[in-house]
């Protein structure tokens, strides 16, 4: 390296250069092989390879076994305020490019790796932004970038009221950092006084409670998934499995189904799905219950005859981890087992996973192995992912998570 840089230098194995060189951007604790100089937990460090060659710049981790995040691969970057607000520019103007317009109001703004934001997950509801922080260079450089967003946004025309921090996880714990929630201060803007809105998606309404609901208050990752169930609903009897605020029976209802039943084995997701039925008009075609998935599909099947034609499968990750990846298939064969045998033949399935171990190739290998014990063939109507405002990087396959199909059961 010819010019001298201000930061500490890693020095990685061959393994961790190929991966880098790739497209990945983490590097693994034990993948370190020498360090020079000193830096904080957060600070910035240079990556080079076993020659000496400068292979990105990223935040230091010292607590994680994800020990450097690259946000940059090339050693001409500047890391000032004007470099962090064309990244921001850059994720906006990407939203904007693949979403439709009425879509900009409820949408994933920042989703990590992917914009180049390692560890930093921001979701907007309406006039709210809603961010979650789970690395230290995020949470170190919070303060320049949430003001800097809210600006970005709104020198776009975009409404902005306030952006409330969803901390409450245990994962930053393994960053050395403190759980919490709350808003965070934006210049200019009193802080609101309640974490409650309603947003409009695919023309459905809903209320979204950002301080309590999971994750950041709503899954905007099956916005168009939901549409293309909604097509296919007209006429069907549905039952919504895993409905948590009932986005699917939503849909489908809106769709023109004749009868929905939106199923979670939490009464308190039973409740604010029923109360997005009432929101929108529908709870004369729709009806709910607090039950067991596992439990009720066997139950339903005991019974006899076909209640159902069409029969959404949308659960939460069954795995987080490789360690339990071979009992969340099991689960996921199960449900998927007792769905194609409960449909008539000529009926319909909704099944997907948003878990990243249980991969592509898993997945339909245990859709395969489902349908051969159901005694049925499974006729694609169509294979889709995650909504673009969640874009996958090739080289980076934790970005590429949803498994989501359309069958008919034959």
């Amino acid at each position: 390296m010819k010019q001298q840089r201000p930061y500490a230098r890693y020095t990685v194995s061959r393994k961790a250069q190929a991966s880098l060189e790739n497209g990945h951007p983490w590097v693994y604790e034990d993948e370190i092989r020498a360090v020079e100089g000193d830096a904080e937990n957060g600070a910035l460090v240079d990556v080079l390879s076993d020659r000496g060659r400068y292979l990105g710049t990223g935040f230091l981790s010292v607590h994680s076994k994800i020990r450097v995040r690259l946000i940059s691969r090339s050693a001409n970057d500047s890391f000032d305020e004007a470099f962090w607000r064309r990244r921001l520019q850059w994720a906006w103007a990407y939203r904007k490019q693949v979403l439709a317009p009425a879509d900009l109001s409820c949408c994933r703004v920042i989703f990590g790796e992917a914009d180049q934001f390692p560890g930093l997950t921001v979701d907007r509801f309406g006039p709210y932004l809603v961010a979650q922080t789970l690395s230290v260079g995020m949470e170190r450089l919070k303060g320049l970038l949430f003001p800097l967003l809210a600006e970005v946004l709104r020198a776009d025309g975009q409404e902005i009221a306030g952006l409330y921090e969803r901390n409450d996880v245990a994962l930053r714990e393994r960053e050395g950092l403190q759980q919490g929630k709350g808003f965070f201060p934006l210049p200019g803007l009193p802080l609101p006084e309640t974490t409650e809105t309603i947003i409009c998606e695919n023309g459905v309404r809903y209320r979204v409670d950002f301080e309590n609901g999971q994750k950041t208050g709503f899954f905007l990752d099956q916005k168009y998934n939901r549409q293309a169930v909604a097509r296919l609903a007209r006429g069907r009897r549905v039952l919504d499995c895993f409905t948590h605020t009932g986005s699917f029976a939503l849909n489908a209802a809106l769709g023109g189904a004749e009868r929905v039943t939106a199923v979670d084995i939490s009464e308190a997701a039973v409740e604010m799905a029923r109360a997005n039925a009432a929101l929108n008009g529908l709870e004369d075609r729709m009806e709910f219950a607090a039950a067991n998935v596992f439990d009720l599909l066997p139950e339903l099947a005991a019974r006899g005859g076909t209640p159902y034609d069409f029969i959404i499968l949308d659960p939460p990750a069954f795995t987080k981890s490789r360690k339990t990846l071979d009992s969340a298939l099991r689960g996921y064969k199960e449900i998927n087992y007792r769905a194609m045998k409960l449909l008539p033949r000529g009926g319909y399935l909704a099944t997907c996973s948003c878990s990243h171990f249980a991969t592509g190739a898993l997945f339909t290998k245990m859709l395969h192995s489902a349908a051969r014990d159901a005694g049925v063939q499974l006729r694609q109507i169509e294979a889709r992912q995650q909504a673009p405002d969640h874009p996958i990087l090739w080289n980076v396959e934790e970005t590429d998570y949803l498994k989501f199909f359309l069958f008919q059961v034959i």
